[in-house]
């Protein structure tokens, strides 16, 4: 199971790569990655928009952008997802969201206003091409995202996942297929995680490469307040000529121009 690539030095968001392999004889998915390059360009976003989070949260987000990654790596190609996981303990809000289309997976995390509960709530959206998006939602425990993820697949996607750290940054992620051997996937330990390509015999399925995107742009937040601007630009822009508005997505904030966001109605009428 040789390391994924770890891309160093391309300009603009740096692709990282994501292996998955077949376990054969075991009847499960291992997926692994390295996330150096993703956890920089995270780094410079937040360091851009001067967004700064406490060190537990600030892990939980990273642990967030692993497990979400390599869930996108283990479906389909034509599959966009979006996870919003509430965690009463630390109290915070993660949204992560990727498109497999466009290799791109971009979250952040929210700590103001955060509703309070009995327990966190861990919802998701799916989206296959054209069709429906799909929902589900667990309440659950706990103050880790890792274990949140892994509840959610035991009750929601009613199949076993596992999360393991291989090295530094280097994450692996085990989930069983039909006819898995659930004994041998539940007594998997770091260290054996470690040796699997000695102790198991593994085949290379495919290799995706994904890297830190958002994709916001004035005119898609446009398309975002056009219902809000049929109640009334005055309403709407509050008297001034410029609309401060964030992406929910990322946080990025723009200027609105009241007379470019008329212009852009008047295109769309």
């Amino acid at each position: 199971m040789n390391e994924p690539e770890d891309d160093d030095g391309a300009e603009g968001p740096s692709d990282i790569e994501v292996r998955s392999y077949f376990v054969r004889k075991r009847n499960a998915l291992l997926v692994r990655g390295i996330f150096s390059d993703l956890f920089m360009d995270y780094y410079l976003h937040s360091a851009e928009l001067k967004l700064q989070l406490a060190p537990q949260i600030d892990g939980m987000m990273k642990d967030a952008l692993v497990a979400f990654t390599l869930h996108l790596a283990a479906c389909p190609w034509n599959e966009r997802h979006a996870w919003t996981v509430n965690f009463q303990k630390p109290l915070a809000n993660f949204f992560v969201t990727g498109d497999n289309g466009r290799s791109s997976v971009v979250g952040r995390c929210f700590t103001e206003n955060v509703k309070v509960g009995p327990t966190g709530m861990f919802h998701a959206l799916v989206q296959k091409a054209s069709q429906p998006v799909r929902q589900s939602a667990i309440d659950f425990s706990g103050g880790s995202f890792f274990a949140a993820v892994e509840e959610f697949y035991a009750r929601s996607e009613q199949r076993r996942g596992r999360f393991f750290e291989h090295s530094d940054e280097d994450y692996v992620f085990v989930s069983a297929q039909p006819q898995c051997d659930l004994g041998w996937l539940e007594g998997l330990t770091q260290d054996d995680v470690r040796k699997l390509d000695r102790q198991e015999e593994l085949s290379l399925l495919e290799t995706r490469r994904y890297h830190w995107e958002c994709g916001c742009a004035p005119d898609r937040l446009y398309a975002a307040l056009q219902t809000q601007a049929t109640l009334g630009l005055d309403q709407l822009f509050e008297g001034a000529e410029v609309l401060r508005a964030m992406c929910p997505r990322c946080g990025r904030r723009y200027n609105i121009d009241r007379e470019q966001f008329e212009a852009w109605l008047a295109e769309q009428a």
